[in-house]
């Protein structure tokens, strides 16, 4: 195992080098510069959207616009705040904030053009039902011979979206923070717990994703809002506990990196602490990685620059507000170096963030944690399958995706096995894979993208005046 955590941190730390940043965090300037701006100064329009008031049911696509965010930020929201941002900060220091913003700023305008263009060239699968998706914008938005570039989307898109580190983590709270402190299990039954675990929690998955997009939809706008909200308030009231150390954390966010040595940095020095940032700030938002695309891909919208407003708003909750209150609480709590009482950390991911909930709000916490990640875990296991079907549906047919879902539980229980190190790893690998086909596509049409919003914030105003 430590041999395979070597590979694929070398391989995940390749990929994420120089070239990638600048194609991802330097294409979302390019389309803030380009655009003027304009999706940031359509919020209040795009709430509007939210709220359904321009729902039509005789719209092509299968779900609401209200549905297809949250089925989005069911992919995001979760164990990339949860455990991502505790590996993130553990791994490469609280500055690693700092480049987790950056992504999301400019995330904001790379959803907004990227997520446009879901709808405007969504395709036909090969059952003759309307698709988004990356690999659909390539094929029918570029010319013939780019079709390989929506090839590698859809072999990267099958790594990326596997649902091994959602359940890794959700049985490592399980373990770690509520059943070993208890003495429910012993350190001998870890293994066997782990595999029993995961055949429970493959059995729920399949109970949805069995039901189809349409069902994964039902559960994400019911689950997903309810949820963030529950998680909000328990995070802001550690921040009250913990208020005299908010500021100082603010400031740690943006001196650590200044302050340590910089060849001792987990991540690699400076430079580590960059790439660390915008790996998770990626990872946790998707902004340009392009399985927001295959979400809002299946919006019920004949409009695509609403759709493109609707998934702008992810980075900003996503990232700007839960991830950054997530870190606030892994620093204020002391968390991200061990917890109060100790030096050094020993533990990672979920089991850290439940740490400091144990910290500030006693033993109610990590329950409170298991919860959290329960529900968050399985609504990206529920989205990351759809992810995944449609990439391998738009491979070898849409009439044959249904035999997804089988290896799918198969990975499950794999998942609740294997190491962390080991699963966060190989699903940034794929990410990095993802957002190259994905960035790639989105610039070369970016110009259709402006084009309709000119014609489309035309007919806002035109309306608005007859009003």
């Amino acid at each position: 195992m430590k041999a395979i955590e070597s590979f694929l941190q070398s391989v995940s730390n390749f990929l994420w080098g120089p070239p990638l940043i600048i194609l991802l965090v330097g294409g979302g300037l390019f389309f803030l510069i380009y655009s003027r701006a304009l999706p940031y100064r359509h919020f209040g329009h795009a709430i509007q959207i939210l709220r359904g008031k321009h729902d039509r049911a005789s719209d092509p696509g299968d779900i609401t616009h209200f549905q297809a965010l949250s089925a989005a930020l069911s992919g995001t929201l979760g164990m990339g705040n949860i455990a991502g941002v505790a590996f993130a900060v553990s791994y490469g220091g609280p500055s690693t904030v700092v480049w987790m913003w950056v992504t999301a700023l400019v995330g904001v305008a790379t959803k907004f053009f990227t997520c446009s263009l879901a709808i405007m060239y969504r395709g036909k699968d090969s059952k003759g039902d309307i698709q988004g998706g990356p690999m659909y914008v390539i094929r029918e938005g570029l010319s013939r011979r780019w079709y390989p570039l929506a090839i590698f989307f859809c072999v990267a898109g099958l790594i990326g979206t596997l649902p091994v580190f959602q359940v890794n983590q959700l049985t490592e709270t399980m373990r770690d923070a509520i059943l070993l402190p208890y003495d429910v299990i012993g350190e001998d039954q870890v293994t066997v717990f782990n595999f029993w675990f995961g055949l429970v929690i493959a059995a729920l998955v399949a109970c949805v994703i069995f039901g189809g997009v349409k069902r994964v939809g039902y559960f994400a706008a019911r689950l997903v809002p309810t949820m963030v909200v529950a998680y909000l308030l328990c995070v802001i009231a550690i921040l009250v506990v913990n208020a005299s150390q908010v500021l100082p954390a603010l400031g740690t966010i943006f001196t650590h990196a200044l302050q340590s040595d910089f060849s001792s940095v987990a991540a690699g020095g400076f430079m580590g602490v960059i790439i660390t940032g915008i790996r998770q700030g990626a990872f946790s938002n998707e902004a340009g990685i392009g399985t927001e695309v295959m979400a809002h891909g299946a919006a019920r919208t004949k409009e695509p620059i609403r759709e493109g407003l609707v998934a702008m708003m992810g980075p900003v909750i996503d990232t700007l507000i839960v991830c950054t209150l997530t870190a606030l609480v892994l620093i204020t709590t002391g968390a991200w170096q061990g917890g109060k009482d100790s030096g050094s950390s020993d533990v990672a991911g979920a089991a850290m963030t439940a740490q400091a909930f144990a910290d500030s709000l006693g033993a109610v916490g990590p329950w409170i944690i298991m919860v959290l990640v329960t529900v968050f875990s399985m609504s990206t296991m529920f989205t990351f399958w759809y992810y995944g079907a449609k990439c391998l549906g738009f491979m070898i047919g849409a009439e044959h995706q249904h035999g997804y879902k089988y290896v799918y539980i198969v990975l499950i229980v794999v998942g609740a096995v294997i190491s962390l190190k080991a699963v966060v790893f190989l699903i940034t690998a794929g990410y990095a894979l993802m957002a190259i086909p994905t960035m790639v596509a989105s610039l070369l049409l970016a110009p259709k993208v402006m084009d309709a919003a000119k014609r489309y914030f035309a007919g806002e105003v035109d309306s608005r005046n007859e009003q």
